[in-house]
């Protein structure tokens, strides 16, 4: 998005148009040595992706139950007397060095009682560009936790059906969300989490609901004060590496005289910008499933007052390994607008739900369980 800025101020209409997405190929590395292996190893990797991206739209749709962790377990009955069981589920593999904060013991908080929390419902916002499918593994974890979690595809991203180039404002980008909170009980309170580009769109629903939140917490997110747009925060700190600018491809469906209608991210340069420290078949797994990101609500400037927004608790979560909100902007916007508490997550790219999933789980179980402020 650090080029948005200069897409404003130099005339868009002269940009090439966008050019199309790159298929990886196999063929070239036929008649090589190690071309099948490496070949047959990528293909393993995207069917592995797209069916995870099938199970959770069917699971979303109602077409199938509870979303089976383990082939072991759903095909255990079939197999007997037919030769050795299938491999465990990736849980109980060897562990990986890219997410050493926790020991497999201390994933679930198994001593948690939520019931006795101000609340038990965390709802769960993506960035631009991602879907609801973003929060598989995090989802897992809090519900083994005891919480009940509802992540939100917001409009024209994930599942949800709408044409992103016509999304034309920030409350019809975040429609999924506010009618979530407005359907809500009287005494119903949640933990809304926004991700990304989804801190806004948190941040609009605050303002709106404030009664119905109890924290908001903001993971390498837009937090954004009063009077600003997510453009706005992407001008206080131009990409430094170029990387953001090089991955953008500005769509026009009204015309090149015409502003920019969304945004497409360069699948050839998502490792680089959102999945730096990201496992491979996570990788796979967005780059089937992403979405253009609409460009108005970006420009939107927000209203957000004291009474409201001001009122609810917030949290900001740092991402040490981002490439596409550096440490120093995400530290910047919490210098400007101080959320009660900064927590960090070491090692964690701009996707940490892929990159430090038991991490990011223990920060938020850590958040949840704060008890209410006391009133004075």
């Amino acid at each position: 998005m650090g080029s948005l800025v200069s897409c404003l101020s130099d005339p868009c209409p002269s940009a090439s148009p966008p050019p199309q997405a790159k298929r990886r190929s196999s063929t070239s590395s036929r008649g090589r040595g190690g071309g099948r292996d490496s070949a047959k190893a990528t293909m393993a990797i995207d069917e592995e992706a797209l069916a995870a991206a099938a199970a959770l739209v069917l699971g979303q749709r109602g077409a199938v139950g509870a979303f089976e962790r383990s082939a072991s377990v759903r095909c255990a009955a079939k197999r007997q007397g037919q030769g050795p069981p299938l491999p465990r589920s990736c849980s109980t593999r060897p562990r990986s060095l890219a997410d050493p904060e926790l020991q497999p013991q201390q994933l679930l908080a198994k001593d948690l009682n939520t019931k006795y929390l101000e609340t038990n419902i965390i709802v769960l916002v993506h960035g631009g560009g991602f879907g609801a499918w973003c929060w598989y593994k995090t989802i897992s974890l809090l519900e083994d936790s005891g919480f009940k979690v509802n992540a939100i595809d917001l409009t024209g991203s994930g599942i949800h059906s709408y044409d992103t180039n016509k999304i034309s404002s920030l409350s019809e980008y975040s429609e999924p969300l506010t009618s979530y909170l407005k359907g809500l009980g009287v005494a119903e309170k949640v933990i809304l989490v926004g991700h990304d580009f989804g801190g806004a769109c948190i941040s609009y629903a605050m303002e709106m609901f404030p009664s119905k939140i109890a924290k908001a917490v903001f993971l390498c997110a837009a937090m954004l004060t009063n009077g600003h747009s997510a453009l706005d925060m992407f001008q206080q700190q131009m990409d430094t590496n170029g990387t953001l600018q090089k991955a953008q491809e500005f769509v026009y469906s009204n015309g090149k005289d015409r502003p920019p209608t969304a945004i497409n991210i360069d699948k050839a340069l998502l490792r680089d910008l959102l999945f730096n420290q990201s496992p491979s078949k996570d990788v796979s797994l967005a780059s089937v499933s992403m979405r253009p990101i609409p460009f108005a609500p970006v420009l939107e400037k927000l209203v957000l007052t004291a009474e409201n927004y001001g009122s609810v608790r917030r949290f900001y979560v740092e991402t040490t390994e981002d490439n596409a909100i550096p440490l120093p902007l995400q530290q910047s916007m919490c210098g400007t607008n101080p959320p009660e508490k900064v927590l960090r997550l070491k090692g964690a790219d701009h996707a940490p739900f892929f990159s430090k999933p038991q991490a990011l789980h223990k920060t938020l179980v850590e958040i949840a369980t704060m008890p209410p402020v006391q009133a004075s």
